[in-house]
């Protein structure tokens, strides 16, 4: 096996947990018939903004290996599309990074998120319920990178904020809300 693949035989914690109890319980309470209608998570989007790399190029190296160390994947560089004078912008810069996880990262990195980066947030109150796309997409953002254990907070210099999306099979908010609530997303009351 090659480094830096996942093992095949390794499944984690809450993948085991939504095949065995999160797809009844959302069958029942989603009412769906067929197993394959239950709402799944396709996939994970990091993406960290970093407007401030147009001043400093060292902060895209920083972003690149803070969101590869956090996501357990290499993060592309992402670059400018078109030149915007107001922002001091050319076309081709570089001005961020992002990272898609899938498979068992996926369950992986969102594990690790709500079990142990969620709880290190300061003054967390829960994610608001209202960042649904109406496509059954979630998007919410982070402010500061050391909430990640896997972060070495004494190398910090610059805290930098990432978005995250996760992008589920269901078609409307309802359905997706109801999968992130039964796999433990903390959610405002």
């Amino acid at each position: 096996m090659s480094e830096g693949t996942v093992n095949e035989k390794y499944i984690p914690n809450l993948l085991k947990f939504y095949r065995e109890t999160a797809v009844k319980q959302l069958m029942s309470e989603l009412s769906k018939k067929n197993v394959m209608q239950v709402p799944k998570i396709t996939k994970v989007v990091i993406n960290m903004g970093l407007g401030q790399a147009t001043q400093d190029p060292k902060i895209i190296e920083k972003g690149v290996k803070d969101l590869t160390t956090i996501a357990g994947q290499k993060a592309k560089v992402t670059r400018a599309r078109k030149a915007i004078s107001n922002f001091k912008l050319r076309e081709g810069v570089a001005i961020g990074c992002c990272v898609t996880l899938r498979r068992a990262r996926m369950y992986e990195f969102l594990e690790r998120f709500i079990t142990v980066a969620v709880p290190r947030i300061r003054d967390f109150r829960g994610f608001s319920a209202h960042s649904f796309d109406h496509r059954g997409n979630y998007t919410f953002g982070i402010t500061d990178q050391t909430i990640f254990p896997e972060i070495d907070i004494d190398r910090v210099e610059k805290t930098l904020g990432m978005n995250i999306t996760i992008c589920t099979s269901s078609d409307n908010d309802k359905g997706a809300f109801a999968l992130l609530k039964v796999l433990g997303f903390p959610f405002k009351k």
